[in-house]
């Protein structure tokens, strides 16, 4: 009896450990798949906090929050499902669907530096209309509401990068990795929204202080804010170009074509043999600074499908026909 006792224990013990091994190798994968959604999730933390811009301070963060609960339905209740039905129905598709995610955001990063060098010309159309009468009310839902359908995309773009990287994974390993991103990334992202829309107020409760450093400090957070916000888009502009072009690149490696992304690899080596000393920081440099010129051209290109090609398309679709 004690024997057979001794035995449970053990196997309990065994199976603990797998536990915990698949916990943590769930755990790295998704880090791992994270850090290559960084540029997405840049640019939503930089994008999202123009969402409460002209709205009352004490709505700002319930706005945030609703926001976010918006986010964690689009990743957990729509996109994981989705993901995993397609992971199991027709994996063959991920590596396409991922391309065009990366099209997507070189579209996007190519939208920016041409902001950048003609700013408002590409605008978008919700804020380039003139702002009908609005209640308090509803232009808050509106506000969410454009919100979430813009993190939809984005959370889409992640959740098929978190679905690229543990494709090979068993489908609980992929469920797992897909919810611990999705929770995670959302949390992450909106935490830091919610720090950088109230630190203005941060700043001008410290800039009223008694003490003179600490009202120094306040009114350095004050100004410095909107610079602040800058930084961050264009951070997440290049990290959206880096991201989306080397999505492309690992795409066309994957479906046979070879010498896109050998080349890269090629002239990142070069470069960091003239500097061993710095050679995996050079490494990184070159590959994503390539990466991000091919996201720029890649960008225009596929601006110029949507406009002159896609868009008209879709306009006729929309036209009712002619009785």
């Amino acid at each position: 009896m004690s024997t057979g006792l001794i035995a449970l224990f053990d196997d309990l013990a065994a199976l603990t450990k797998i536990a915990a091994a698949s916990l943590d190798d769930a755990g790295a994968q998704a880090a791992k798949a994270g850090s290559k959604a960084a540029g997405i999730v840049i640019d939503d933390a930089a994008v999202t906090p123009r969402y409460v811009v002209g709205l009352t301070a004490d709505r700002e963060l319930p706005i945030i929050r609703k926001i976010a609960t918006g986010s964690l339905k689009n990743k957990l209740l729509l996109l994981l499902p989705g993901a995993m039905l397609l992971s199991w129905l027709a994996p063959w598709v991920i590596t396409p669907l991922l391309m065009a995610g990366g099209a997507f955001l070189c579209m996007e990063g190519y939208h920016k530096v041409m902001d950048l060098i003609h700013p408002g010309s590409h605008a978008h159309d919700e804020e380039a209309a003139p702002a009908a009468k609005q209640t308090a009310q509803e232009l808050e839902d509106e506000r969410i509401a454009s919100a979430v359908r813009t993190d939809f995309i984005l959370s889409a773009e992640i959740m098929a990068i978190t679905l690229a990287s543990v494709s090979t994974s068993p489908m609980w390993m992929q469920a797992l990795v897909l919810g611990v991103v999705g929770i995670g990334m959302t949390f992450l992202v909106y935490g830091v929204v919610a720090i950088i829309v109230k630190a203005d107020d941060f700043g001008v409760y410290l800039a009223r202080s008694g003490s003179g450093i600490v009202r120094s400090l306040g009114r350095g957070i004050v100004l410095g804010m909107p610079f602040f916000l800058k930084l961050l888009s264009f951070v997440g502009m290049i990290a959206m170009l880096w991201v989306g072009g080397g999505i492309l690149t690992h795409g066309l490696h994957e479906m046979g074509v070879h010498g896109p992304e050998e080349t890269i690899h090629h002239a990142a080596e070069f470069v960091a043999s003239l500097m061993p000393t710095l050679a995996g920081f050079l490494t990184w440099l070159t590959s994503a600074g390539i990466a991000a010129v091919l996201g720029v051209l890649i960008g225009a290109l596929v601006d110029l499908i949507v406009k002159h090609l896609l868009a008209p398309l879709y306009q006729r679709l929309k036209e009712p026909k002619a009785a």
